[in-house]
């Protein structure tokens, strides 16, 4: 049957515009329904073969015909009007398509495709199988800065590109179940964005230790080997997520180091000869200014307010406080935050490392969190995503900055109760206000339904790879306005290395392949390296141990300060108790430093090693009388038997006689 739609063109041999398997013939089926949005196309496999049918593919583009223009629309869904397959008569074939846009003669005189329709499909406008010159016009950008990431799933001759600048300028996300080919995409795309724009910063926070090995000559590694974070650089939210272990703050154990610390930094900064500005007044400092000051300071004030109280109600409170201090500078896995290096203003230096300013040929900095404690990585992320904003803000646009969140559904999770409040704070304000000043934002997870939908939606470009999980499609086709429900429904069946991109930095939704990555450049843990040849019956357990506690001799000498500090005030269990004084030598700190003070060394029970069981517990009953008058000082005038007295004072400290 001859086709009106098919004389447009005369040249016959032209294979862009024909199907290669029917000479003379492109045409698919005619339409029958249009609503603006979708129409319904009928076609005839005629005598039961399936010659041209086999063209009908859920996720393919076609063209309709509507005079000078072409509609592009996407296949959704197709079924025979009968339900059944006849072998030897014709089929009728209803398809289901959505309307993506039109291809139309441009001022220029060349094709161009805009998302648009002027003229939509009349009834009986035939359907043609695409030409791969539309395809090409299609998938063009149209941007000078274009980034090819790998070819299109319906047709490998025809290159996948992006837009990296509005990529990186309105965030991206990248999304897929384990194990569907997540990190080699984000590295891809990484190298991508460092190859379009030079003055690009990369901080990747990397939980899993794996991107190391896909940057070996752009990136610079960051551990708790070679990490110097200071613990002043923290905000009090932050610090106290460190002092307390990931748990809740005590109220009035925050109060005070509300007020501690800004003295502690006072006492720093009139000490060092570096921080002094003229006209500047100590009056400014606050408890979240990135002031340096030492932990020794900190006790020295925390032991003053001991001294100073009169009755005993607030004394448990502060010495729990102290021993929580002396806990965490004691912990080799804090050593990041309190080794000697801390101490001195070295904020500079910090920021140079961590966000590679300058880059030295190496702009991407592998932040790796598996050494840190799972307890306080929150706070660790909440100071790094908190600085680089803070650097893009008053670098005046001379530095780019990207933070990339991989398993970001740990630090911005959906239920607004989970999670460290300040780490949300932190990447949020990075996803509202980022691109005002320079700093993007990448999101990577396998389970968008945990992560918080708002800064999801900031996201304006997105890459979906397989997801089977149906409430993980919702959340995407919730947050990317224009993600149709035609095109979310291949999302569960694609293959790996497969993905469905949306957004600002492609013109429209595409599913495509992404490009092949060297097996020396993917991302990997050291478990997974392929030199690594030990076995169960190899390995070293000591070695294994060692890791586990975290301890070594290095991390010893460099640990000095804490441990210094952590010997002179050694945890004791009975609350009454002062600590121990250490030798001169080791003092982190002298009475005569404290504000206000005479000098005078503070009162206590001083209990020292070589003391006998029955001095200590005289030492511990003039404590007690000294603190309470009325308490008789002979400890068997009690209510306690005097055997039961003794045996619980010798059940504490049998291990210090």
């Amino acid at each position: 049957m001859s086709n009106p739609d098919n004389d447009l063109s005369s040249d016959f041999k032209d294979r862009d515009r024909r199907d290669g398997s029917v000479v003379g013939n492109r045409s698919l089926g005619r339409v029958v329904a249009c609503d603006g949005a979708r129409a319904i196309i009928s076609a005839t496999a005629e005598a039961g073969t399936t010659t041209l049918t086999e063209l009908w593919a859920v996720g393919r583009l076609i063209s309709i015909s509507t005079g000078q223009s072409r509609v592009v629309a996407l296949v959704n869904s197709m079924k025979t009007e009968q339900e059944t397959w006849r072998e030897a008569s014709d089929n009728t074939i209803r398809i289901e398509v959505e309307l993506l846009g039109e291809v139309r003669r441009g001022p220029s005189g060349h094709d161009e495709f805009t998302t648009g329709i002027a003229r939509y499909p009349h009834l009986g406008a035939v359907a043609h199988h695409i030409r791969t010159a539309d395809l090409r016009c299609i998938y063009n950008t149209q941007h000078t800065a274009t980034a090819i990431i790998g070819t299109l799933s319906q047709d490998e001759s025809i290159e996948a590109t992006i837009d990296i600048p509005s990529m990186l300028s309105k965030h991206f996300a990248v999304l897929g179940s384990t194990g569907v080919g997540k990190s080699t995409a984000v590295t891809l795309l990484l190298r991508k964005a460092i190859e379009a724009d030079p003055k690009l910063r990369i901080l990747i926070l990397d939980p899993h230790n794996e991107f190391a090995a896909a940057f070996p000559s752009h990136g610079a590694v960051i551990n708790v080997d070679n990490l110097d974070l200071p613990f002043w650089l923290m905000r009090l939210e932050e610090f106290a997520e460190v002092v307390f272990r990931g748990r809740p703050p005590i109220p009035d154990e925050l109060d005070v180091l509300r007020d501690l610390i800004p003295e502690a930094k006072r006492i720093f900064r009139t000490s060092s000869d570096a921080l002094r500005r003229p006209g500047d007044k100590n009056g400014t400092v606050t408890v979240d200014s990135p002031v340096p000051y030492r932990m020794a300071d900190l006790l020295a004030l925390l032991d003053e307010r001991i001294g100073r109280l009169e009755g005993r109600s607030e004394k448990p409170m502060l010495r729990s406080l102290k021993m929580r201090l002396l806990s965490v500078m004691n912990d080799p896995q804090h050593r990041f935050m309190f080794s000697s290096n801390t101490i001195n203003d070295t904020i500079m230096e910090t920021l140079a490392t961590i966000f590679r300013i300058p880059g030295d040929g190496r702009p991407i900095s592998v932040f790796q969190l598996a050494g840190i404690p799972s307890d306080i990585v929150n706070s660790v992320a909440s100071v790094l995503c908190r600085m680089a904003f803070e650097i893009a803000l008053w670098s005046n646009g001379g530095i780019h900055l990207l933070v990339l969140c991989e398993e970001a559904h740990r630090y911005i999770p959906s239920n607004p109760h989970l999670g460290f409040l300040p780490t949300r704070h932190a990447i949020a304000r990075i996803a509202k206000e980022g691109r005002k000043y320079g700093v993007s934002l990448g999101i990577v997870t396998q389970r968008p339904e945990e992560l918080d939908q708002t800064i999801l939606s900031q996201c304006s470009t997105l890459f979906a790879m397989r997801l089977a999980n149906v409430r993980d499609q919702d959340i995407i086709r919730s947050a990317i306005p224009q993600a149709s429900s035609s095109t979310m429904n291949f999302i569960s069946s694609m293959d790996n290395g497969e993905a469905i991109a949306f957004g600002e930095a492609l013109r429209v939704p595409m599913r495509m392949r992404f490009q092949h990555v060297s097996t020396q450049l993917l991302p990997r843990t050291q478990a997974g390296a392929p030199e690594i040849q030990e076995t169960a019956d190899t390995v070293d357990l000591s070695r294994v141990v060692t890791r586990m506690r975290s301890v070594g001799n290095s991390d010893l000498a460099q640990n000095r300060l804490s441990q210094q500090v952590a010997q002179t005030y050694e945890s004791r269990e009975n609350m009454f108790h002062e600590p121990k004084y250490a030798d001169e030598a080791m003092e982190p700190y002298r009475a005569e430093m404290l504000p206000n003070s005479d000098g005078e060394r503070l009162e206590g029970p001083v209990l020292r090693p070589d003391m006998s069981v029955q001095e200590k517990l005289d030492a511990l009953r003039r404590e007690m009388q000294r603190m309470d008058p009325s308490r008789p000082l002979d400890a068997t005038s009690s209510t306690n038997s005097p055997r039961n007295t003794s045996f619980a004072f010798r059940s504490r400290f049998s291990r210090d006689g």
